[in-house]
Order: C-alpha cells, then sequence, then structure tokens
C-alpha cells in the first residue's frame, strides 16, 4: 500500500477551525515550553536546596535529602505522573481533592504534569550541586569562615557563584531532558506538542507529516537552548577550572 505524502496538511484548517494544523502545533509547542520552564523552575529550586543541605554535615538533615533524592529518582517518570494525576487528589481532604479534579483545562494537567517533572528533576540537580559543591577545594570553604563569613555567606558568595559554573553543562542537558520529558504529560491529557502532533494524525491519517514536523520543532527548541547555554558557558568559564570538573561530573552522574 502506498503512503499519500501530504505537505500541504499543515495549511489545512484543523477540526476546531481556529486556525491551520501548523499553528495547531505551534500552539501545542507553548504548552510544552511553559510545562517545561515552570518544571524548570521548580527543580532548579528545589535540587540547589537539596543539594545544599546535603553537604551541610548535619547527619540528620542528609538522611531526609537522600531519602527524598533516592524516593523520586527510583521511581519511573510515567508512572509518577500517573500518581500525581490520580493518586494525589484521592489522598488529600475531600475538599482540597474535589478542588484539584474540578480545575479547568488545561490547568487539571498542567499543574500535576509540572509537579511531577519539577521533583523529579530537582533529584538530579540536587546531585549535581553536590558534586559540584565536593569538586571545589575545602580551602575556600574555610577561608572564607576564617574571614568572619557565615555558612550562608560562604554559600552565597563563594561557593555557589563557582559551582554554578562548573554544572552549567550537566544542568543544561538536563533542561533538554525537561523539554523532551514533557511529552509523557499526554498521558494525563496535557495537548502539549506531541499529543497535538497525535491529536493531528488521528484527524488526518497523516502520521509522518505530523510527526516529522514535531520531531523538526523538538530538534530546532534543543538546539537554540544548547546554543544558549554553549554562549553562557563560554562567559562564565573559570580558565583552569570549568573543563575539567564539570566533565568529572557530568561522566560521573
Amino acid at each position: 500500500m502506498n503512503y499519500n505524502w501530504n505537505w500541504g496538511i499543515f495549511f489545512d484548517l484543523e477540526p476546531g477551525a481556529t486556525g491551520t494544523y501548523l499553528e495547531y502545533l505551534i500552539g501545542g509547542l507553548g504548552w510544552t515550553v511553559a510545562a517545561a520552564l515552570m518544571s524548570w523552575v521548580l527543580a532548579l529550586t528545589l535540587g540547589v536546596t537539596v543539594g545544599i543541605l546535603r553537604t551541610l554535615g548535619n547527619a540528620t538533615i542528609e538522611r531526609l535529602c537522600f531519602f527524598y533524592v533516592e524516593l523520586f529518582r527510583n521511581i519511573p517518570l510515567l508512572v509518577q505522573m500517573f500518581l500525581w494525576y490520580f493518586v494525589l487528589p484521592e489522598l488529600l481532604p475531600v475538599n482540597m481533592g474535589n478542588a484539584i479534579k474540578q480545575m479547568p483545562p488545561p490547568w487539571a494537567s498542567l499543574v500535576p504534569a509540572v509537579l511531577c517533572l519539577g521533583l523529579f528533576t530537582s533529584v538530579r540537580v540536587a546531585e549535581q550541586v553536590r558534586s559540584g559543591l565536593g569538586a571545589i577545594p575545602r580551602g575556600q570553604k574555610m577561608a572564607g569562615m576564617a574571614i568572619g563569613l557565615t555558612t550562608w555567606q560562604v554559600y552565597r558568595h563563594v561557593l555557589m557563584p563557582v559551582v554554578g559554573r562548573i554544572i552549567l553543562p550537566p544542568l543544561t542537558s538536563e533542561f533538554l531532558n525537561c523539554i523532551k520529558n514533557t511529552s509523557l504529560a499526554l498521558t494525563i491529557g496535557l495537548m502539549e506538542l506531541t499529543a497535538r502532533a497525535r491529536a493531528m494524525q488521528e484527524f488526518t491519517f497523516q502520521v509522518f507529516e505530523a510527526f516529522a514536523a514535531a520531531t523538526l520543532i523538538y530538534f530546532v527548541v534543543n538546539i537554540l537552548v544548547v546554543v544558549v547555554s554553549r554562549r553562557l558557558e563560554s562567559r562564565l568559564r573559570i580558565v583552569g577550572l570549568i573543563g575539567s570538573d564539570s566533565a568529572k561530573i557530568t561522566a560521573g552522574h
């Protein structure tokens, strides 16, 4: 059976008659980027916090952070997505659970997706922060304490500015993963890019065109992220430190 190619399908009106299929896919890209950015903000905030807490030397805090990391790192992402969407509302008090269930689309799917992706990515960021802090010579922390800085000030003004530069390459990889992992949100009803490509092929039966377009869009977006990251890495590079340490952290992770 011959496949009927139709690249002009992107300029046909989609069933909702709100625009063309190309505009339909671009709208899906908007939700993909929104979910990825919100997830990344959550992941970076929690990841940096947990990564720092794991290096403070408090045994109780370190055990709690270790449990947090191992919990979210060792459960498949798709399972976590279903847990946040289907199970969490049933575990909360009735009024709160009902409020979550009754959220209008797309928030009913977006919020669980952001929580899932954010927490899953945060544990990977936490490990990178912890590894980055471990790559800095202990003398820097001791010198900061010796001149009268508090522990918070040492991390804020001495250690983290260096760590941020060291772990920028692996952080870029995690952000790229965050963008790509948003595709799993289609399983809970978020109409992001992959979900819209799937809907397009169901409406038109032009499966190759739909997913070829989605693939190209993902590729272009990720390439843009890599280009921006490389520019930042070049500007923030600390000569003699960044190259070797970041490579070790990436390989070890």
